[in-house]
């Protein structure tokens, strides 16, 4: 098989299962680690993937939004739900936090202290409903117009306005794409101008990206990276960009995949 058709398969197999690996190539293609990751490097520096520690995904375009339903009978990645655990470690006795009305905030469900007492500050109706019985924390939510869909976050701003007038000791945020050159970047600018209020507002900043959104820009800058205290990501992230934000100034913690 000539080069460039393996690099075809490669892109193929990227395009239908979601990411590739190192080992997979090897073994498909008969070929050494070593040319495996050449092969990766070229295909990025052509713009036509991203790789990870180990292995390579797609590119995410700039204007990529997720789905707008999501939430109910979502699948759980393993990198998602270990970062959202070492994330809510955070959390201390009478803290107030902000928590992301995104997908990190419903899988920290599974994960926030229920042994203490502290205050959440949310931006999701839809998660907000979910917290009603628990007795140990008090809850706000952001007043604003809310997102006909199912995370019903509110970002308007009224939103900004509202979070303009408080202070968290944690902000729990996460977003459409990170890197050292650009910062954290969204798909709006109203959740960007929304975030900059929160981080404007908090003490402590703590930032929860998967990898696969590391090296990745999306459509709107929110801040940039050295605005944030901690970046909590995964294994599969790649070294060179994790070595850019932590000269940023930024605490870099790397969660261990479990086996």
């Amino acid at each position: 098989m000539f080069i460039e058709e393996r690099h075809q398969a490669i892109l193929d197999i990227i395009r239908q299962n979601g990411r590739i690996s190192i080992n997979e190539i090897q073994e498909k293609f008969e070929v050494s680690a070593e040319s495996a990751r050449r092969d990766l490097r070229i295909l990025e520096e052509k713009g036509l993937l991203k790789r990870t520690h180990g292995g390579a995904i797609p590119i995410l375009s700039v204007g990529y939004r997720p789905p707008r339903k999501r939430i109910e009978n979502m699948t759980v990645f393993d990198n998602y739900a270990a970062i959202a655990k070492r994330a809510a470690g955070f959390i201390r006795a009478n803290d107030i936090v902000y928590l992301t009305g995104g997908f990190f905030g419903f899988i920290m469900l599974d994960y926030l202290p229920k042994d203490i007492n502290y205050t959440l500050v949310l931006n999701s109706v839809t998660l907000a409903a979910r917290l009603t019985d628990w007795d140990n924390i008090t809850v706000y939510i952001v007043g604003g117009k809310m997102r006909m869909h199912d995370c019903a976050t509110l970002v308007d701003s009224m939103a900004t306005a509202f979070v303009k007038n408080l202070h968290f000791d944690i902000s729990l945020i996460t977003g459409g794409g990170l890197t050292a050159d650009f910062g954290l970047s969204n798909g709006t600018d109203e959740t960007a101008s929304f975030q900059r209020a929160v981080i404007e507002h908090s003490r402590k900043k703590i930032l929860l990206m998967p990898s696969h959104k590391l090296g990745t820009n999306s459509f709107v800058k929110v801040t940039d990276v050295s605005r944030f205290d901690t970046l909590i990501t995964d294994w599969d992230a790649v070294e060179d960009e994790l070595l850019k934000i932590e000269e940023a100034g930024v605490e870099v913690i790397v969660v261990e995949k479990q086996e």
